[in-house]
């Protein structure tokens, strides 16, 4: 993320959006196209087991980009400008623990642990069920990842409501808590 960032003054300010592994990842179209109509540009990282969640062809038209998903080779081009801001919709148990303990194994975890370095705004959609949130983990990388200034939203378990019915997952929220704080 660090160097150039290929932007003119002109250029609209980029989202990095960061899918992990849940069901509703197939979705992240929806945040793609909200994210367009207040002004963002995206680009999509997936985890590696995220990857296996999206419509490939449907999210890289959508955005105009590739998803990335692998580290570069020395001298390949960047690309994707570097991030003014970073969504991580849907956030699994598995990347919330590992981001909070600092792994960066995967692009997707090195992109969070640098974004917070680089002093990048971060908001999260955790999807995580409900007998996961329960581990203590799970709580304590809560605390540590607030505590680094990052913005969640509302955990979505996914379980069906009192109707049997699943509640809607609020794609746009990520781009609420990433709104200027007055």
């Amino acid at each position: 993320m660090t160097g150039d960032s290929g932007k003119t003054p002109a250029a609209k300010p980029f989202l990095y959006v960061v899918v992990c592994a849940a069901g509703i990842a197939q979705d992240v179209g929806r945040l793609i196209a909200a994210a367009r109509e207040r002004g963002w540009e995206a680009g999509v990282i997936a985890t590696p087991q995220g990857l296996g969640f999206l419509d490939t062809a449907a999210v890289e038209a959508r955005t105009g980009r590739p998803i990335r998903s692998a580290w570069r080779a020395p001298g390949d081009p960047r690309p994707f400008p570097a991030p003014d801001a970073v969504a991580v919709a849907p956030a699994t148990f598995n990347t919330v623990n590992k981001w909070a303990a600092g792994t960066a194994d995967t692009l997707a975890l090195g992109t969070l642990c640098e974004a917070y370095g680089l002093g990048v705004p971060i908001a999260v959609l955790p999807c995580v069920s409900d007998a996961l949130a329960a581990h203590p983990a799970y709580g304590a990388s809560l605390d540590r990842l607030r505590g680094m200034g990052v913005r969640f939203g509302d955990r979505y378990s996914g379980e069906p409501d009192a109707d049997g019915r699943r509640p809607e997952f609020r794609w746009e929220r990520v781009l609420d808590l990433l709104a200027p704080r007055a």
